[in-house]
């Protein structure tokens, strides 16, 4: 009997080129595109449409159609808004940088996609990522890199549980972005060039601040920008406009060139300084999540990436209490951010990971 998919279809063409590999592999594929935010008049406003948009589910219906497999849309709102869009406000609102993304892959994508379609009969959910799921001889699943470096989109799926990475397939992460453009050219897939969407899907403008003041309904309060002496060098917009190593927007008249260097949420002060005050030998990290291993024993030598394009640098990784971990650079590294995500790789495996606290 034929193994049953649930393909996360998003209209683009990764995801789409995952629901045609996965029918030639002899998979029974069905296609779901998650409603998670947008309403249908704010998704026309969308020149491309986000991941979630009306767009994307014109998009991802007709290659569905093409392809010859069911497809549904499934109303996903409610987890949005409560796994994702309030982390997202409380976290700038606390003075920290979230990766919403991260969160949307760990509670909606995987977590809610997953059990409904288990409760439908799948055997497993599918998604376009540029990732490989494996089983190592301990028997615990991970995600290893792709085939693609520039493309590897492992960084933001280490929060993945056991059960989860179960019943996940990822078969694209065998390909080249290149390749994946080709097969869908080669099948005529209407998406074959369709550019991937960049922002983050609810703030399609990129203005995070402004979007949270209309989401809360709160004004962000103006604070003081000051200097590591805890000297008053200006006002700030509130501390949801700036991020560790943020440089433009200031407008400081400094006469050189200052950088954010901490968020103080305690006392609604922006700290700036020198580029070389963002550069630190070690971080902790919490909410730890460990794919290949079950825990970290005594200390182990990994790479470690401090944001989604961050190349990876060799450090040491030790427990620091109960679910923390200390994570000691080689050299020292630019501008590791509260509230992103720390990532551990052994090789192309990923150890586990957390968020820089």
């Amino acid at each position: 009997m034929k193994k049953k998919v649930v393909v996360g279809m998003s209209g683009g063409v990764d995801s789409s080129v995952a629901a045609w590999l996965l029918k030639e592999q002899g998979y029974d594929v069905i296609g779901v595109t998650m409603q998670i935010w947008q309403d249908e008049e704010e998704s026309l406003q969308q020149e491309n449409g986000g991941c979630c948009g009306l767009s994307a589910v014109d998009d991802a219906r007709r290659v569905a159609q093409d392809l010859d497999i069911p497809y549904y849309v499934m109303n996903f709102k409610a987890d949005f808004k409560a796994k994702v869009i309030d982390y997202f406000a409380d976290e700038y609102l606390h003075g920290r940088t979230p990766n919403p993304c991260i969160a949307c892959n760990r509670y909606v994508k995987w977590e809610s996609l997953l059990k409904r379609s288990l409760d439908i009969g799948a055997d497993y959910i599918a998604t376009g990522h540029y990732a490989r799921v494996r089983r190592l001889e301990n028997g615990r699943y991970t995600v290893c890199r792709s085939a693609t470096a520039d493309k590897d989109q492992t960084y933001a799926l280490y929060n993945l549980t056991q059960e989860q990475l179960a019943h996940t397939l990822m078969p694209v992460g065998e390909y080249t972005k290149e390749e994946i453009r080709a097969i869908a050219e080669k099948i005529g897939l209407r998406v074959a060039h369709k550019p991937d969407s960049q922002e983050i899907c609810f703030v399609p403008d990129d203005d995070y601040a402004s979007f949270i003041e209309a989401y809360t309904g709160e004004k962000l309060p103006e604070g003081n920008f000051v200097t590591s002496r805890g000297d008053v060098i200006g006002r700030h917009r509130g501390i949801a406009h700036y991020t560790i190593g943020q440089r433009r927007g200031l407008h400081l008249p400094m006469g050189r060139r200052v950088f954010v260097t901490e968020i103080r949420p305690e006392t609604n002060e922006v700290v700036v300084g020198e580029n070389e005050e963002l550069f630190k030998e070690r971080l902790y990290a919490g909410k730890l999540n460990f794919m290949a291993v079950p825990k970290i024993s005594g200390e182990m030598q990994v790479t470690a990436k401090i944001r989604y394009n961050h190349r990876g640098a060799p450090a040491r990784i030790r427990m620091a209490g109960e679910d923390q971990v200390e994570c000691i650079f080689q050299e020292p590294q630019r501008a590791a951010t509260p509230g992103q995500a720390v990532v551990f790789y052994d090789g192309d495996n990923v150890l586990g990971g957390g968020t820089i606290c």
